[in-house]
């Protein structure tokens, strides 16, 4: 049966701490949005003109330094319209021009594909997932078997709790893109998550804080592999 998605999507892993990059193209309009550009941004445009797209779009999951430090270099090679949800703009407190800021279940539309901004606090207090069908791109709020820290500037480990919650009830056969390569494998399933995750696999709020907060660094190491539920 011929694939009638009307996207595509590659990943670009960059950077000393293994970054995914994502370039969305759009088949039918050649157009393309990139995914948290960061470090090596001359792999990124050789990619693009190797697929002969525009980089129209540039679609942050948060504004971590290791995931927006290429947006300048982008927009040197393109006029591309920044996006990114409005609670990280005022978190990210940066002086941006004229971006796009979007709330959760905005949709953003690349030619004839559209994506979801989902809003999926907890990494920080605007981080983004973007939905493209049964496809999510995560950023820092979900890795295969792991999850963002939640220790550092802006995160919140009960709001995470409540995120992965909502994000496990999303269609099991829902592909997950990651921001890091840290798993055992580059992409998963939600329901490869729901069973091999640990961060998945609480139903207390506060035994999940004790585990992000304190245990899990103690007792994990990348790659991250599956852990049956106890």
């Amino acid at each position: 049966m011929p694939d009638k998605t009307p996207f595509t999507i590659e990943a670009i892993e960059l950077g000393p701490m293994e970054n995914f990059v994502y370039l969305i193209e759009d088949k039918a309009s050649k157009r393309a949005a990139v995914v948290d550009p960061a470090w090596d941004v001359d792999a990124i445009i050789q990619r693009a003109k190797e697929a002969g797209v525009t980089i129209t779009d540039i679609l942050l999951t948060h504004s971590h330094y290791d995931h927006i430090n290429g947006i300048n270099a982008v927009l040197e090679h393109y006029d591309a319209q920044l996006h990114l949800l409005k609670a990280e703009a005022q978190f990210w407190n940066s002086e941006l021009e004229h971006p796009s800021l979007h709330h959760g279940g905005d949709i953003i539309q690349l030619g004839d594909t559209e994506i979801k901004v989902l809003h999926t606090p907890g990494h920080t207090p605007g981080s983004a997932c973007y939905q493209l069908g049964d496809d999510l791109i995560t950023g820092d709020t979900l890795f295969v078997f792991g999850c963002g820290r939640c220790d550092l500037h802006g995160g919140d480990p009960n709001v995470m709790y409540n995120t992965l919650k909502k994000l496990g009830k999303l269609p099991a056969c829902t592909c997950i893109h990651p921001g890091h390569n840290y798993g055992d494998k580059t992409v998963s399933t939600m329901q490869e998550q729901l069973e091999g995750n640990p961060f998945m696999h609480f139903d207390k709020a506060g035994e999940f804080i004790d585990y992000r907060m304190h245990e899990h660094d103690r007792i994990r190491s990348t790659p991250y592999h599956p852990v049956l539920k106890r």
